[in-house]
């Protein structure tokens, strides 16, 4: 059974950073390209960024473009989601994903999977 368990998140003040972490179990890990996706209240998911299988090839959505890096440690089956600079439009329930379709096509198709953890929820306000 696919397994994925967000952490990391918390209330910070504009221009703060933060580190999310999500540890997956139940499936290859390192056979599967991962997604970060957030959801803000009263709107729909949005894709924010998204990395292919060995951690080679990143992309993001433009709003969060030069200020989140997306990264990954297959050895641990954790996949990670250092933001900076956070803007209080930052603020929602992040989620990890596995993609069901490659990373490169994030930009352009849904494409990753609707089974998700918990979230953990980022909130930017002074």
């Amino acid at each position: 059974e696919v397994h994925l368990v967000e952490s990391g998140g918390g209330m910070v003040n504009p221009g703060g950073s933060l580190t999310l972490s999500c540890a997956a179990s139940g499936f290859t890990f390192s056979s599967v390209d991962m997604s970060w996706v957030r959801q803000a209240p009263g709107k729909g998911p949005e894709w924010v960024s998204g990395i292919n299988t060995g951690g080679g090839s990143t992309y993001y959505a433009e709003s969060v473009k030069g200020r989140f890096t997306i990264s990954r440690d297959n050895a641990k089956n954790t996949l990670y989601l250092q933001m900076n600079s956070l803007k209080p439009e930052d603020t929602a329930l992040y989620f990890c994903a596995r993609n069901a379709l490659p990373v490169d096509l994030c930009s352009v198709a849904k494409c990753y999977e609707t089974h998700w953890g918990q979230g953990t929820q980022v909130t930017v306000s002074s």
